[in-house]
């Protein structure tokens, strides 16, 4: 069965390492094979990152769509060792995360280190 992606105008998704958007309206396309896939409201840009925890989303990323990092920025191992010393709070999360990619579930891992992004406000 495959995925079915609904893009609102102007909105972008990654598929493969190609940018698909969409146009001035409403458009609809469906994955029929497995496909590394990330929505650009999820992307996060390499000038948003911030703090520890957006390093690790970052590294995570660029790893789960095939990108080298770019120079000067975190390395997975890196940034889960710099957010176990900044957040020792966070342990649980971060085991489940090296978990999760020790796994080959990259994009679970991605979401997870989301949920430890501190609130805006």
């Amino acid at each position: 069965m495959p995925l079915k992606v609904v893009l609102r105008p102007g909105e972008t998704v990654v598929v493969n390492g190609a940018v698909i958007g969409a146009g001035e309206r409403t458009a609809t396309i469906f994955l029929h094979s497995q496909a590394q896939f990330l929505r650009g409201r999820d992307m996060l840009r390499e000038g948003d990152v911030d703090g520890p925890e957006r390093a690790l989303y970052y590294a995570i990323q660029c790893h789960y769509l095939g990108r080298a990092h770019p120079p000067g920025m975190t390395d997975m191992v890196s940034a889960l060792a710099a957010l176990r010393v900044a957040r020792p709070d966070a342990a649980t999360e971060l085991d489940a995360i090296e978990a999760l990619l020790a796994q080959g579930r990259a994009y679970q891992a991605m979401r997870c280190a989301a949920s430890l992004f501190p609130a805006r406000g």
